[in-house]
């Protein structure tokens, strides 16, 4: 383990009219998938109030709405994470790459087409969307 600490990360998920808002991370722990917004929660911030900074920070855009999707215990690629995710509504904002440091690309994709790889928290928080199961155990 490359870590010897759980860091505790906060996700978003935005849907509108069968799509999903992906950005493909660069420069960071997944670097080269597709995910969504997020990172890591701060201290004194709860989960949402953390999504919703990210989302300002990242993509320049407003989230609210925000409805709880899952909790994943991830302990993968020598870190690990204990990830809750949402997902939310747009609510103002044009998405715009504000991090080009961490960010290489921004779309909107299609439920059923999605691009690859995605990045293992996106891919467990659209599971929970169709299966309605809200813990996950996600390891090497």
């Amino acid at each position: 383990m490359s870590d010897s600490f759980i860091k505790v990360g906060a996700g978003v998920v935005i849907l509108k009219d069968g799509k999903t808002l992906l950005a493909k991370r660069k420069g960071s722990h997944g670097a080269g998938s597709w995910g969504s917004l997020g990172g890591h929660v701060e201290f004194g911030e709860t989960p949402v109030e953390a999504v919703k900074r990210e989302a300002r920070e990242e993509l320049g855009i407003e989230i609210d709405n925000l409805r709880f999707v899952s909790c994943t215990n991830l302990l993968k690629e020598g870190k690990h994470y204990l990830d809750v995710s949402f997902v939310a509504d747009l609510v103002s904002g044009e998405p715009t790459i504000c991090e080009p440091d961490y960010i290489e690309a921004v779309d909107w994709f299609a439920l059923e087409s999605l691009p690859e790889p995605l990045f293992e928290p996106v891919r467990v928080v659209l599971e929970a969307l169709k299966s309605g199961q809200t813990y996950f155990e996600v390891t090497e």
